[in-house]
Parts: C-alpha cells; structure tokens; sequence
C-alpha cells in the first residue's frame, strides 16, 4: 500500500511562466528542500537524488506526459517507487493555480504508510510555497522545455526527426534543395528574374563575374546579355 498526497497553490505569474520554471528541472533543488540534486539526462529521463523521511535516496524517473502551459507527469523507472504530476490552471489576472501529486510505496517496514504521508505532505506544501516565493521573486522563469514528450499531444512544431518524403528523403533536405524561380513570389521585380537573389559569387568564375540571375539565364540557353552601360 502506498501513500498519495495532493497539494495546491496559486502563484502570481503566467501559466506559461510557471510551466516553463517548472520544467527547469535541473532547478528544482533552489526550491525543494528534500531535492539535493536533480540531473536531466534526456528530454524524457531524469536522475533524482532526494532526502524523504529523513532518509536519503536516487532514483531515475521518466517523463511520461508533458503538455506545455498545462501539465506533467514522471514517474520512476528503477530505484524509490514513486510517481508524481503536476497541472497548471491559468485563474485570470495573471495567475496561476498549481496542482501536485505525489505517490509514493513505501521501502520496506521501516517506513509505515501513515508517517510517511504526513512527512511527503508536509514536504510537498512546503516546495511549493517555495517555489512560489522563488518565481514571483525573480518574475520570469530561468529557461524553458516546450516540447511535447511523446503519448501527449503529439510533439511540438518543430522538435523531432523530420518524416521522410516518397524520395526517401527528409523534408528539410527536400526544402534544402534549389527550386525553379517563380517570378510570382517576386511582385516587384521586374528582371524576370535576373534579379540576384542569391548572392554575387558561387566561388566559381563566372560567379564572379555574373550575377545568380544571369547564370541561371546562360545555363538556360539565354545567350549573352548585355550590360546596362555601354555597347554589346
């Protein structure tokens, strides 16, 4: 049998402020007492080493839901069998409300369940008034996780490995790779594209003697162009 404890608070900054303190992870020891080092090892895995019911011990937890500016929840993968989670509630002007769980089992019969829910209990209140009076005291939060972790709601725009296209290749090399010139996307230029858009030099001769737009219209069997000056 173990034990559950569930505390809230309201603290006086923006969800997103207090979503992205939070998820500093590796802070958490400037606010928890019974926290003596917390190690991110991942995205997703964390290594705790903490202080609960007066006795000392480490643990790797992983991250199992994370929804920026609303929620996440660990729990330990080997070591103390804990778990816990924590939501945030946007309460208007500016605030927020803090919801924290914690379960933990406790080791073995020196630890009895009912102590060891008053000291978890009491230590939960006391981190999060804590961590109250450290957020409004330095009125912006020193870093931020924004990603999603994955059986959340997906992962955030722009993290994780790019999906591959039919060719075989990534999205970013195939929007990487050079593309025709659409004289549509240019409203104002009236070269038909021999505008250099691109930069005079390619680090070959002709790159410095033309422009991009005047090789691009040699390569394509354009001829020669005269200068704006002077005679062909």
């Amino acid at each position: 049998m173990g034990t559950k404890v569930e505390k809230r608070i309201v603290v006086d900054v923006p969800v997103s402020t207090a979503y992205n303190q939070w998820t500093q992870f590796e802070d958490f020891p400037h606010f928890m007492d019974g926290v003596e080092r917390m190690t991110q090892l991942s995205d997703d895995r964390l290594r705790w080493v903490a202080h609960i019911a007066g006795v000392r011990r480490e643990w790797e937890a992983e991250i199992l839901e994370q929804v920026p500016d609303s929620r996440v929840a660990w729990a330990s993968t080997e070591g103390a069998t804990n778990s816990g989670k924590v939501e945030f509630r946007d309460v208007g002007a500016n605030r927020t409300e803090l919801a924290l769980t914690l379960e933990y089992q406790p080791a073995g019969v020196v630890e009895k369940v009912g102590d060891l829910l008053h000291v978890v209990g009491r230590q939960a209140e006391h981190d999060l008034k804590k961590f109250k009076e450290f957020i409004e005291h330095e009125g912006h939060a020193t870093g931020a996780l924004r990603e999603s972790i994955p059986g959340t709601a997906g992962t955030a725009a722009g993290t994780g490995p790019a999906p591959e296209t039919s060719a075989g290749t990534t999205t970013g090399e195939a929007e990487a790779a050079p593309r025709p010139y659409n004289r549509f996307e240019h409203p104002f230029d009236q070269t038909g594209g021999l505008v250099d858009l691109e930069g005079e030099s390619d680090e070959t001769a002709d790159g410095e003697n033309y422009s991009s737009g005047e090789r691009r219209y040699r390569r394509e069997g354009g001829g020669y162009i005269p200068p704006f000056t002077g005679s062909p």
